[in-house]
């Protein structure tokens, strides 16, 4: 039996806001490997989000695991780029009292 090898295309793509997506969906790479650590099979990763197709999840689980050091060096990014713009959110738009209006309500129903 002659079995060919090819080389399957990483399903990833970066978006304009540099962004790391799965295949045609707007799923985030962070998603799936969120999903994956957890324990989450690919079936279970596609369950969750449909617009995934199994075989994308497949291959981008081969590619963290292949590339895990780059893919948790996008990781930390990724994640104090949120909470870059999560200060600078509340910075110009302070949530503090609005919480503390809310629970002063919550605690009188």
């Amino acid at each position: 039996m002659n079995l060919a090898t090819a080389t399957v295309p990483t399903p990833l793509r970066t978006d304009e806001a540099g962004v790391i997506r799965i295949g045609a969906s707007r799923v985030m790479l962070e998603r799936v490997v969120h999903a994956f650590d957890a324990g989450a099979s690919a079936e279970e990763i596609v369950a969750s989000y449909p617009t995934l197709d199994l075989g994308d999840v497949y291959a981008t689980i081969a590619f963290i695991l292949k590339n895990r050091s780059e893919v948790d060096a996008y990781m930390a990014r990724s994640e104090a780029e949120a909470e870059r713009v999560h200060q600078e959110w509340e910075a110009r738009y302070p949530t503090a009292d609005l919480r503390r209006r809310l629970r002063e309500r919550a605690t009188r129903t």
